[in-house]
């Protein structure tokens, strides 16, 4: 299949280097900083320019699952076309739900297939609660529990669609992986870095907090009918596929209007909002504690309101000053 809309970009791969992190976020015990997790941050305005920067964004890292809704965009342009519930669950990192499940068998269905399709390795249900009930219902591992099953699902459906073996779907010499790579490129505006395997077992490229945050962005306004607003769209259409229930993921897209959000393991998050400001930040030590309260800060510097955001807020854990939103009331003392 010809993929003439994939153009490679002319901006060279991110450096790969030890990042310069920052202070992110405060861990607080009474009156005390008892702990720092320092990180990276990138929040682009409307226009795309870099509103606030911490630590080093330009640096090679590896985004983790918040590369999928840009995987799912290269599964969509190279055939995949699917129900918006299930588009959502080919960008997740789902929580083992019985909708979740439910979906990846429909995912395979769609292409004839069942779960021995599934590359992807066996394993419980990410979400306490349902990992807790299955194991109590003696469940075992499977590959369909796995957080990443929708996204192996549509995988190997878009290599039944454009008539690609889907046997070999993980390697990343394969026609499928190779139009995720040149969408990841096309996307992030600059070369990969490099190329590892993620937890799962797809290729992981590596590229910029900067980059992802400009993908972010080229979803959100991305016109209607494209790709990347038919990912997008599915996504925020339908945020309890993207994790689940029990999720901070779902309840921000659930309680932000227009929110496009997605996390990733070692505490990485991307996010944007309908008008184009689109942020990223990873967390050094890869504490996922620490990922929901920078979250949180970057959207309200970014013009969420801070009172619909405060309710998920832990007690104990503070934006630190590089991150503390910008005080816009002249006369309100440092």
């Amino acid at each position: 299949m010809s993929l003439p809309h994939l153009v490679t970009p002319v901006a060279d791969p991110a450096p790969m280097r030890a990042p310069v992190h920052e202070p992110l976020v405060e861990l607080w015990r009474g009156e005390m900083v008892e702990g720092v997790h320092h990180g990276s941050a990138v929040l682009l305005d409307p226009e795309g320019r870099a509103r606030l920067a911490i630590g080093d964004i330009e640096a090679a890292f590896y985004p983790r699952s918040a590369a999928k809704p840009m995987q799912a965009v290269a599964m969509v342009r190279a055939g995949l076309d699917v129900d918006d519930d299930l588009l959502a669950l080919a960008a997740a990192s789902h929580s083992g739900e019985t909708v979740h499940l439910a979906g990846a068998r429909r995912l395979l269905a769609s292409a004839g297939l069942g779960e021995e399709a599934l590359k992807n390795p066996p394993d419980l249900p990410y979400d306490p609660v349902e990992r807790e009930s299955w194991l109590r219902a003696d469940g075992q591992r499977s590959r369909l529990a796995h957080n990443c099953s929708g996204k192996h699902a549509a995988m190997v459906a878009t290599c039944v669609t454009a008539g690609w073996a889907p046997g070999r779907y993980l390697d990343p010499a394969h026609p499928l992986q190779e139009a995720i790579r040149a969408t990841v490129e096309e996307l992030t505006g600059q070369r990969v870095a490099t190329v590892t395997a993620d937890g799962c077992g797809t290729p992981l490229f590596g590229i910029s907090l900067h980059g992802l945050a400009r993908a972010a962005r080229r979803l959100v306004l991305a016109p209607g009918g494209s790709a990347e607003h038919r990912v997008a769209a599915a996504m925020r259409r339908h945020p309890e596929m993207v994790a689940g229930t029990r999720r901070d993921v779902t309840t921000l897209m659930r309680k932000v209007p227009g929110l496009l959000a997605k996390d990733g393991f070692e505490a990485v998050q991307v996010a944007a909002l309908p008008d184009g400001t689109s942020l990223a930040l990873k967390v050094a030590d890869g504490a996922d504690r620490a990922r929901l309260p920078a979250l949180l800060a970057l959207l309200a510097e970014g013009g969420v309101d801070p009172a619909a955001l405060a309710p998920l807020a832990p007690a104990d854990l503070r934006p630190a000053t590089t991150l503390a939103p910008t005080r816009t009331d002249p006369t309100e003392k440092p």
